[in-house]
């Protein structure tokens, strides 16, 4: 795309194609992604063979590289039509998914993965893939949920969650989306509450001062953003809310994209995902960017 320079401190875009819808959708989002940012597309195609080699005859282990290459080939053709002045490069591999996508990735890439692979469970609503990928990022992943419009709508805002303070670099990230994407960004705050109302709930949530602190941790994160990146606007909301999770997949249905920075704290599906980042995973309407806290693509500087 004219004018626009890949995102500071980020490489390539990684992307995983296993022949599936939701990994075809990814695919194009990757490809408009990279565009945008002017940064080179790799499409990895894991062919999982390593564990079963040993029992496996050669001519199956051939025929499943075949059907790889066949598949990364037909990828790139149609990423390439759409987007002619996109560089792509394909790697096929024998190891599993989750791997080879971080070995792609390396240190600065951004991986992309689908909502859903080819696997037999179709209760699921983050593929095994995408979860383990998600669970222990050190780079940032953007899992694309959907199926892929023929006219892609775009909303025209990056939303970014924001806890406390210590997501300034999430919505640093968001902030350069959403330069990229030409639209102003939104850093939301949600503010949990519990079920019970009335004066002896407002006294045990410590009223009015804990309000002022929720206010104090988001106005400090809009402050540093709108201080760095002056051109942009930026819009900061705060809410109360039973449900953090469940309004923040509310919000994401008027975003393009929504980024979020993943706990490294111990417990639950890994150091990255917590529940209220699962369930955004698991039902946002739209793209959500996952930025491990402590990883390359979540640091102090812009």
């Amino acid at each position: 795309m004219d004018g626009t320079t890949a995102r500071p401190g980020l490489g390539r875009i990684v992307v995983g194609i296993d022949g599936s819808p939701s990994a075809s959708t990814a695919a194009m989002w990757a490809a408009a992604e990279a565009a945008r940012r002017g940064s080179t597309l790799c499409l990895v195609h894991a062919a999982d063979t390593d564990a079963s080699a040993p029992f496996l005859p050669q001519t199956e282990i051939a025929r499943s590289r075949q059907a790889g290459r066949e598949l990364l080939d037909r990828t790139a053709e149609a990423v390439t039509a759409r987007h002619p002045e996109l560089t792509v490069v394909t790697e096929l591999t024998d190891g599993a998914a989750p791997g080879s996508l971080r070995r792609a990735a390396a240190l600065t890439g951004t991986i992309v993965v689908g909502h859903r692979g080819l696997g037999g469970f179709s209760s699921l609503l983050l593929g095994s893939v995408g979860l383990e990928v998600a669970a222990g990022a050190t780079t940032p992943v953007v899992v694309v949920r959907g199926a892929e419009p023929a006219e892609p709508a775009e909303v025209g805002v990056v939303l970014a969650a924001v806890r406390d303070e210590a997501d300034v670099g999430c919505a640093r990230a968001a902030a350069r989306e959403a330069l990229l994407r030409k639209t102003p960004v939104r850093l939301l705050h949600i503010w949990g509450v519990g079920l019970s109302s009335g004066p002896r709930a407002l006294l045990r949530n410590g009223g009015e001062e804990v309000a002022r602190d929720h206010v104090r941790a988001l106005s400090s994160v809009s402050d540093t953003v709108r201080e760095e990146f002056p051109e942009l606007t930026v819009h900061a909301d705060g809410q109360k809310s039973h449900s953090v999770p469940g309004a923040l997949v509310e919000a994401s249905r008027h975003a393009d994209l929504l980024v979020v920075g993943g706990r490294r704290s111990p417990g639950y599906l890994g150091p990255t995902i917590g529940r209220t980042t699962l369930g955004l995973l698991q039902h946002a309407h739209c793209p959500v960017e996952l930025l491990p806290r402590q990883g390359p693509g979540h640091g102090s500087t812009s």
